[in-house]
């Protein structure tokens, strides 16, 4: 199916206008596709992105800073996500003893249980990339990474 077809516009101002809101309706879409996947496991798409980045770091503790500047939302909000996760067993926050005013985050072993659950189940959300061919993706990839240079 088309973009045309999926938000019924027939025409856009030029192809980089079509590009730019099919970049758009595609993350949507995605993004749906992973919350839907990822709600069996108890959890949002941006709490699975904190556990990786956490899981990355691995034994090593983490400042909330640090994980915020790896997540792919900029707009969420840490704290917020760290707490419920906190509550949930997947993650730990320590004072840290030389500095009071720094907490350091780190992912628990319940944590590290769900990722390799997720990890080991057959993600609707990666059989949904399999349609593009590895070369495909390869390219779609240097055009994504190549269209943010040209943005900052």
């Amino acid at each position: 199916m088309s973009l045309e077809d999926d938000i019924k516009q027939d025409k856009f101002l030029s192809e980089h206008q079509k590009a730019g809101i099919n970049i758009l309706f595609t993350g949507s879409w995605l993004h749906t596709i992973n919350a839907t996947y990822l709600k069996k496991f108890g959890i949002t798409p941006e709490q699975f992105n904190v556990l990786r980045i956490l899981r990355g770091s691995h034994p090593k503790k983490m400042m909330l800073a640090d994980i915020t500047c790896r997540m792919i939302d900029k707009n969420s909000n840490a704290t917020r996500l760290v707490e419920k996760l906190r509550l949930k067993g997947l993650v730990n926050r320590e004072i840290c003893e030389n500095n009071r005013r720094q907490v350091d985050i780190s992912i628990t072993d319940k944590g590290l249980a769900l990722l390799r659950k997720i990890d080991s189940d057959d993600s609707v959300f990666l059989e949904t990339l399999k349609n593009i061919s590895k070369a495909e993706a390869i390219e779609l990839n240097r055009i994504l990474d190549k269209l943010r240079v040209t943005g900052h």
